[in-house]
């Protein structure tokens, strides 16, 4: 699943990924004894595969779709009530990472990079970059009537008074869109992010990873660094991009440096959990109940 810990968009693969929004330290933890977690069962080699704790607290992509469907619903029929007939926005197709976890520590798909370095599959940024260049936009008018009465910048309409924030805003009132935003979850595992690359089993294994670089003229001293590298963020793949990407890989598979950063984040974030359980549950039943809501909302009872 994608969840607010992790965006993406066209230009680096990577620099648009998790670093950017990762913003809060979490502190007071003992560092992880060995990150001893529930993370054996997983395929090591397929970080796609990985899942994070904090995700049971998260939205799931199908929950995600359900309330987006109502939101639309809601705003559509609260639109209407004014007269007007609003037509949502497209959803941008997905480009880049599929879960969580896929590109959290950076890539991992050495048949991807050797034709396209760091950046996503050339057929996906296509489809997205036609679709932005068409405009993922709804059918409102810049400034007219119902743009105002969409996000709330008028007051009535034809004498009918709209709702505090416009249709959006009632909408998100109906769906309890704070409660999805699940802020907490979010901040404990953005936070667990940062801790992570500064405990010593992290630390050790981003050494080793950035020796093998090294041996093949490559000087980066963490692996989200060669993604991020500038000179990579054009839209054109070059030579250069696809060597340094497949080095990289290379010396992922042999340092193992995203599997022993996916135990030690786990593991922090357990600890997270465990502290914050209280104020975790509470937030998920709160995504549950907007869940419940949502599917009354597209089923009309």
């Amino acid at each position: 699943m994608l969840s607010p810990l992790r965006s993406h968009s066209s230009g680096s693969a990577m620099a648009a990924g998790v670093a950017a929004t990762v913003m809060f330290l979490l502190t007071g933890c003992s560092s992880p004894s060995n990150a001893e977690t529930q993370t054996e069962s997983f395929d090591q080699q397929n970080p796609q595969s990985w899942v994070l704790p904090v995700q049971a607290y998260l939205p799931t992509d199908q929950e995600q779709s359900r309330l987006s469907q109502a939101k639309k619903l809601l705003i559509g029929d609260c639109m209407k009530g004014f007269g007007f007939t609003w037509v949502p926005a497209p959803d941008l197709p997905r480009v880049g990472p599929k879960t969580l976890t896929d590109w959290r520590y950076g890539i991992h798909d050495m048949a991807l990079a050797k034709e396209r370095g760091y950046k996503p599959d050339a057929e996906e940024q296509e489809a997205y970059d036609a679709a932005v260049e068409k405009g993922a936009v709804d059918g409102t008018t810049a400034d007219g009537p119902d743009a105002r009465a969409l996000d709330g910048r008028i007051q009535e309409v034809d004498g009918k008074k709209v709702p505090e924030g416009g249709c959006v805003g009632a909408a998100n009132k109906e769906i309890d869109s704070d409660a999805v935003q699940a802020r907490t979850a979010v901040d404990l595992g953005n936070a667990a992010f940062v801790r992570s690359q500064q405990e010593p089993e992290v630390v050790k294994a981003f050494a080793a990873w950035s020796a093998c670089m090294k041996r093949s003229g490559y000087d980066y001293r963490k692996p989200l660094d060669a993604s991020d590298d500038s000179r990579f963020s054009s839209p054109e793949v070059t030579s250069e991009e696809i060597a340094t990407a497949t080095t990289d890989i290379t010396c992922r598979q042999k340092t193992k440096v995203a599997w022993t950063w996916f135990r030690v984040e786990a593991a922090l974030q357990k600890q997270a959990i465990e502290q914050h359980a209280e104020e975790l549950s509470a937030g998920r039943k709160k995504i549950d109940a907007a869940v419940r809501n949502a599917s009354r909302i597209v089923k009309g009872e």
